[in-house]
């Protein structure tokens, strides 16, 4: 169940970038949160992702980690010491389980970690928990 105080905001002036190589994760993440009104971009690879948010800077970053190329670490690594990008809010949707995946994301500076399969409630309060979290940072 989702909070109350999650499901009476306002969210459209967010920006979310979901990365996934697999293309059915990625619509799943979006039918989960269509109710939201912020702008949902997504990307199938690592490169793609860093492409994406070289174009415009999302809040938050639902990311995959195991993908072919470049990796959702990597992909972590390279925005966290980019001081352009390092404030980015990043959770991490992963089959990877592992107590080392998890301690290396959060080590990485990611700020969640969600497995898979995704619970939608699990997802929805993880991500307005992050836009609270943008919130009070901006105040």
């Amino acid at each position: 169940m989702i909070p109350l105080y999650a499901q009476e905001r306002d969210y459209s002036q967010y920006n979310v970038l979901a990365v996934d190589d697999i293309p059915i994760n990625l619509l799943l993440v979006q039918k989960m949160l269509a109710r939201y009104n912020f702008t949902l971009r997504t990307a199938v690879n690592g490169q793609q992702a860093l492409d994406e948010v070289a174009k415009q800077k999302p809040d938050l970053i639902l990311l995959d980690l195991m993908m072919p190329e470049i990796d959702g670490f990597e992909v972590i690594r390279r925005l966290k010491e980019n001081p352009e990008t390092a404030d980015i809010n990043i959770v991490i949707l992963s089959a990877l389980n592992s107590n080392e995946d998890i301690v290396k994301g959060f080590s990485l500076g990611a700020n969640d970690f969600i497995m898979k399969p995704i619970i939608m409630e699990r997802l929805l309060t993880c991500v307005t928990t992050q836009f609270q979290l943008i919130e009070a940072k901006n105040k």
